[in-house]
């Protein structure tokens, strides 16, 4: 089955296809050639990943994907949030993840969680899947896998940032694997009926 997801992220598209396997076919705008920039305006990671689902849908009749990810962290009132890829400007995470460090420098509350709110668009209407990863912020960065905040973020009950983890370790407990492990379930019951 072939899966359009709303991104130009190749490491977006790379974990998805890696979580999802070789029963699936994870395509996305660059291979469609879409160049356009969805404007992301909704409030909040639901109507961000509608936005994006409902879009790719729309422009290729393929069923498809928005996925909108971020980091929240409890001391700073839930940000980055919806702007976790613009936090610092414009997908400049080395920025991104300065201006956080900086804003919890001296704050003894590192908690945060990473999100994934899936949308899956097909001829059938959207369905939401949600995973939440909770852990705590880092002082400094640590590690060289993985894309975003990874370097600064260490799960619970795990002694390394998600860039510390290779790739498949990662991939096990991440938020958008658990996202991906309800869509699959949905997929595997809609395929039966």
């Amino acid at each position: 089955m072939e899966l359009l997801v709303a991104t130009h992220n190749l490491h977006k598209k790379e974990e998805i296809q890696q979580i999802l396997g070789t029963e699936y076919l994870v395509t996305s705008l660059t291979d469609y050639d879409i160049n356009d920039e969805i404007v992301e305006d909704g409030k909040t990671f639901q109507e961000n990943a509608l936005i994006k689902a409902k879009y790719c849908f729309e422009k290729t009749g393929k069923p498809s994907l928005g996925d909108d990810s971020g980091l929240v962290v409890e001391a700073l009132d839930g940000r980055p949030g919806i702007f976790s890829a613009r936090y610092a400007g414009n997908h400049d995470f080395k920025k991104n993840i300065a201006k956080v460090l900086e804003e919890l420098k001296d704050e003894p509350n590192r908690k945060a969680y990473f999100v994934s709110m899936l949308c899956y668009k097909d001829e059938n209407g959207e369905h939401f899947f949600e995973g939440r990863v909770y852990g705590n912020i880092t002082e400094k960065t640590f590690g060289e896998e993985g894309f975003g905040y990874d370097p600064i973020f260490t799960p619970e009950d795990q002694n390394q940032t998600f860039a510390e983890m290779h790739a498949e370790d990662k991939n096990k407990i991440s938020h958008r694997k658990l996202a991906l492990d309800q869509f699959i379930q949905f997929l595997n019951v809609e395929n039966k009926l």
